[in-house]
């Protein structure tokens, strides 16, 4: 690994029955195991700012999640008040249908929009939604992130399937290293985690990070 594992992973609490206590715990856990970040609906967002003042855990918040046919203007509007709510990341959803229409000029263009709205210290990620895609629409995917200025191409919302080695993998290869991959969706445990940042994962996105986290530390203390 390039860095420790706790810097992999942006904590993620995306459910719609979320709570503020539950965005509390969050907050705390990232801060207590030095996550790199903690993903969260853009609702929560100020409230997390306040939460972690102090604190060097990024916040990532959301634009058309977790179905994507949101307006443009309104993913711009919601990346956009993420930002000035607190949110040191974005992560929006590419237009699903769009893509499996093969209309990818305008899925980049969409991405295009949201990024030239957003300040240029502020990572926008992509997500692809890999699981309804097949394997030449994922490629063409990340090459409309790529043209669309993004940082990162992620794998999915993690409502409609997983992340797998064989998506990441892809991913990557397709990237060149123009932007990064970020895995997302059924990350459950440590060997899956290794197993996707050895295939080209700069970043994971999980809702079990601390029992990795702990899994991890239990096998290198043994």
């Amino acid at each position: 690994m390039k860095k420790t594992i706790e810097k992999y992973f942006d904590h993620a609490m995306l459910y719609p029955e979320t709570t503020q206590d539950d965005i509390f715990r969050l907050c705390g856990e990232a801060r207590d195991y030095e996550m790199f970040g903690i993903a969260i609906n853009s609702y929560w967002v100020s409230d997390a700012r306040r939460e972690l003042e102090g604190s060097d855990v990024k916040i990532i918040s959301v634009a058309g999640f977790p179905l994507s046919a949101s307006r443009t203007d309104i993913k711009i509007a919601e990346a956009v008040k993420g930002v000035e709510d607190g949110a040191d990341e974005i992560d929006m959803v590419a237009n699903i249908g769009l893509l499996k229409m093969g209309k990818y000029r305008k899925v980049e263009q969409e991405i295009a929009e949201v990024r030239k709205h957003l300040p240029e210290e502020i990572l926008l990620k992509v997500i692809i939604e890999a699981p309804k895609l097949d394997a030449q629409t994922q490629i063409e995917a990340t090459k409309a992130v790529i043209n669309g200025g993004a940082q990162f191409v992620k794998t999915a919302t993690g409502f409609f399937g997983g992340a797998t080695v064989e998506v990441v993998r892809r991913l990557f290869e397709t990237a060149r290293g123009q932007i990064k991959v970020k895995a997302s969706g059924g990350i459950r445990t440590l060997s899956d985690t290794m197993a996707l940042i050895e295939a080209g994962a700069e970043r994971i996105g999980s809702s079990a990070s601390v029992s990795i986290i702990k899994e991890h530390h239990a096998k290198i203390n043994v």
